[in-house]
């Protein structure tokens, strides 16, 4: 007669009763060719939140607008989450309940701290960064954030064995982009790009995703122009009228399902796509739908113009970053103005969204829900059809 004894995690170690012999054996099997535990081998239930599907995960970025979806997608499917967090630890608490009891972990960390970063990647086989910036402050640059930090991601990634890096950039990220409402180039723009060149130095495999704006609630986009700082009352002042500047926005639940489609296909290492939405508008053709959505058009009408006639934005701009530099209030700042008055360019050749098997969602379906807490009259109980629907903006076909 023999007993058993748990060892370790992949090994058995038999003891005879009368004996002084024992027998250890390892389940080589739950092992991959690099001896990391194979994870895909513990597999349990039928997919769903309550399983495990052999996947874990660090998501860095996880408490931003794109990571809180990034994690509900994986705990819905039955992904075990490592979710670092930098500051308080109840910002990242919230996203206990996106997976199953002891499916989501956390764990402090510094993007500059390689220490804390390879703890949070040590056990992962995917490691998905999310990690940007709108604007610096005193104690993270872009480089910092944008450059550095990916970097060090990718290659502490690569040291421990890895499997899946996927990486979040910008769309229109370009090594000398072309200043429009800046005086000089965007250094959000260049430091996405020297980003991007940074994670595929480290980690050539690496699936990289270019986003265009991104809107959906808590959004940096459709909010900005709903914001009261970013408009003169009626009056909302737009890069050369918005006139010159064509938009392609993406939900951000597609975005979020595109990462989690590109984690289940292997095909897309070493791939780079480019999130975008299905269609393509004027920018002045949106703001002026967004309007039209908040009702704020009919009493006392609405105005856009060429910002570069306007003496007041600067001041406005200048006011918000020196009471708040921390945190520009309605994101008004001039990185923003920058981002907002440049033309989405879609490369032919590269692939989208699409190819991932994501069913885009219309910008006419969601912006109305977005733009609801913005709509004037927001408690007159209006009858059916006293205000009509306005009609959904121009598609840009040029």
């Amino acid at each position: 007669m023999a007993t058993m004894a748990l060892t370790g995690h992949f090994a058995t170690k038999i003891i005879p009763k009368n004996g002084f012999m024992s027998v250890v054996y390892i389940k080589t099997a739950q092992y991959s060719g690099d001896g990391r535990p194979n994870l895909a081998a513990y597999k349990r239930g039928t997919g769903g939140r309550s399983s495990f599907n052999g996947i874990v995960a660090t998501v860095f970025g996880c408490t931003g607008f794109v990571g809180r979806y990034v994690c509900n997608k994986l705990g819905k499917i039955g992904t075990q989450m490592i979710l670092p967090y930098r500051s308080d630890f109840y910002d990242a608490q919230r996203l206990k309940v996106a997976g199953d009891l002891g499916q989501v972990l956390f764990t402090p960390f510094d993007i500059r701290d390689e220490e804390s970063i390879a703890k949070a990647v040590r056990y992962s086989n995917v490691v998905i960064n999310l990690i940007g910036r709108d604007y610096e402050t005193k104690n993270f640059t872009y480089t910092d954030v944008h450059v550095e930090g990916p970097r060090r991601i990718a290659r502490i990634c690569r040291e421990v064995g890895v499997e899946r890096l996927i990486h979040l950039s910008y769309l229109n990220a370009e090594e000398n982009p072309t200043p429009l409402v800046l005086k000089k180039p965007s250094l959000y723009k260049i430091s996405k790009y020297l980003g991007e060149n940074a994670v595929r130095e480290e980690f050539p495999t690496a699936t990289i995703l270019r986003a265009s704006d991104i809107y959906g609630s808590e959004d940096r986009f459709i909010r900005s122009f709903a914001t009261p700082l970013r408009t003169h009352g009626q009056l909302m002042p737009l890069y050369k009228n918005g006139l010159k500047t064509v938009k392609q926005p993406v939900f951000v639940s597609d975005v979020a399902q595109g990462i989690i489609n590109a984690i289940r296909d292997p095909d897309t290492r070493c791939q780079v796509y480019q999130a975008i939405g299905p269609k393509r508008y004027l920018l002045a053709d949106l703001v002026d739908w967004f309007y039209k959505l908040m009702r704020k058009d009919e009493k006392w009408g609405y105005f856009r113009y060429d910002m570069k006639y306007d003496p007041i934005l600067p001041l406005k701009v200048a006011l918000v970053n020196l009471i708040s530099p921390a945190y520009p209030f309605g994101n008004l700042h001039w990185e923003s103005l920058e981002r907002e008055a440049t033309t989405d360019v879609v490369e032919p050749g590269l692939p989208t969204l699409e190819d991932l098997g994501v069913n885009l969602t219309q910008i006419e379906d969601q912006a109305p829900w977005e733009l609801k807490p913005y709509r004037a009259y927001q408690y007159y109980i209006d009858q059916i059809g006293e205000f009509p629907k306005p009609d959904p903006p121009k598609v840009y076909n040029s």
